[in-house]
C-alpha cells in the first residue's frame, strides 16, 4: 500500500465507467458491421494491452522507442533549459512514463517541477506508474487522467501562470489519420499560452523492411497485442471469438506512408457479441483494420504545424535519421 505521504501528493481523475463502455460497445458495433471491418485503436490499451506494448518497445526490431530515448538522453539538457521557471509536465498517452523520467529528472535538478499530469486510457496502468513515480521521486506531484486526449485534455486543471510542457512520445501521433491530428492539434494549441511548448515524437519515412520488421517481431509479441484487441471484446462485451482462428498482419502503404495492421480470419466463420447483440460474418482471409501508424516527412512535420497555428522550434534526431522529437511553439498571430 501506498504511504500517506504519497497518497497526499497524487491525484486521479476518471472518465465515468458507464461512458466508456458505452463508447466502447458502440464504437464495436459500428466497426464490426461496417463492409470493411475495424476496430479503434485505442481499445488496444487495456491494461494486458499495455502491458504488452511495453514488452514490444523492448523488442530489437522495434526501433522507435531505442532511438527516441537516445535523442532524449542525448538532448534533454537543451530541452529542460528552454524552461527557466516552474513548470507543469502534461503526458498524453503515458503508458508506463519510462522515457518520461528522463525529462523529470533533469527537470528536478534544475528547477520546480509543478507537476506532472499523465493521461492514458488505461487506468491500472496509471496507477501503477505513477505510484512508481512518486517512490522515486519525493518532490514530485502527480495529476493523472484516466481518459482519451481530448478528455483528458478537457479536465486539465493548470494554473494560467504555471508554463506548460506538453509530451507526447512514442510516435502516438502516426496513430490519427491527418485530418484527425490536425483537429487534435489545433485543440492543443488553443490551450497553450505564448510560452507553452508541445514536446512530439514522429517516427520518419524510411526503409520498408526495417518499418514492416518493427511490426512484425520474430518473437509474436505484437501479434500477441493485436489479437488481444479481440480479448478485450470478449471480456468486455461478451464475445465468443476464438483468437486461434484469426492470424495478424502488419504492412506498409508505401502510396500514403503508413503502416496498416490487421486481424485476419483463417476460416469462414461467425462470431457473437452478446452485451451489443451482434453476430459478426468473416469469410476466410476476411480483415479487421485495427491500426494505423503514419511515417513523416519532414515536410509533413512542416505542413501539420503550420496548418495547426503552431511552428517547429527545434529539433533533435538520432544518428541514421529514423526518428525526431519536434519542439512545437504556438505562433503569434
Amino acid at each position: 500500500m501506498p504511504t500517506s505521504k504519497i497518497e497526499e501528493r497524487f491525484m486521479l481523475t476518471t472518465t465515468d465507467d458507464e461512458i466508456f463502455i458505452n463508447n466502447f460497445s458502440e464504437d464495436v458495433k459500428i466497426g464490426l458491421a461496417s463492409e470493411s471491418k475495424y476496430l479503434p485503436f485505442v481499445y488496444f490499451y487495456d491494461h494486458i494491452g499495455s502491458q504488452l506494448f511495453e514488452k514490444i518497445c523492448e523488442l530489437p526490431e522495434y526501433y522507435p522507442t531505442r532511438t527516441e530515448t537516445n535523442i532524449l538522453e542525448t538532448n534533454v539538457d537543451d530541452i529542460v533549459s528552454r524552461f527557466p521557471k516552474e513548470t507543469a509536465l502534461i503526458e498524453l498517452g503515458s503508458g508506463s512514463s519510462t522515457k518520461t523520467r528522463i525529462l523529470i529528472e533533469t527537470f528536478l535538478k534544475h528547477q520546480s517541477l509543478a507537476y506532472y499530469s499523465p493521461i492514458d486510457v488505461s487506468r491500472q496502468m496509471l496507477e501503477e506508474s505513477s505510484y512508481s513515480l512518486l517512490k522515486a521521486y519525493p518532490n514530485l506531484e502527480i495529476n493523472a487522467i484516466a481518459a482519451r486526449y481530448n478528455e483528458g485534455i478537457h479536465q486539465l486543471n493548470i494554473q494560467a501562470a504555471q508554463r506548460k510542457l506538453i509530451i507526447w512520445l512514442g510516435s502516438s501521433i502516426g496513430n490519427l489519420g491527418r485530418s484527425e491530428v490536425t483537429t487534435l492539434l489545433r485543440h492543443i494549441q488553443k490551450i497553450m499560452l505564448p510560452n507553452d511548448r508541445f514536446l512530439v515524437g514522429i517516427d520518419l519515412q524510411k526503409d520498408k523492411t526495417i518499418i514492416e520488421n518493427a511490426y512484425n517481431d520474430s518473437q509474436g509479441i505484437t501479434a500477441e497485442f493485436n489479437l488481444n484487441l479481440l480479448t478485450h471484446v470478449n471480456r468486455e462485451l461478451g464475445g465468443n471469438f476464438n483468437i486461434e482462428k484469426f492470424d495478424h498482419k502488419a504492412i506498409y502503404n508505401e502510396k500514403v506512408g503508413r503502416i496498416e495492421m490487421y486481424l485476419i480470419s483463417n476460416i469462414d466463420q461467425k462470431v457473437f457479441i452478446r452485451d451489443i447483440e451482434l453476430e459478426v460474418c468473416f469469410k476466410a482471409n476476411e480483415t479487421i483494420h485495427t491500426e494505423n501508424s503514419f511515417k513523416y516527412s519532414l515536410d509533413d512535420i512542416d505542413t501539420l504545424a503550420e496548418k495547426t497555428g503552431l511552428y517547429v522550434e527545434q529539433q533533435w534526431f538520432d544518428p541514421e535519421r529514423f526518428f525526431s522529437l519536434n519542439l512545437f511553439a504556438p505562433s503569434i498571430d
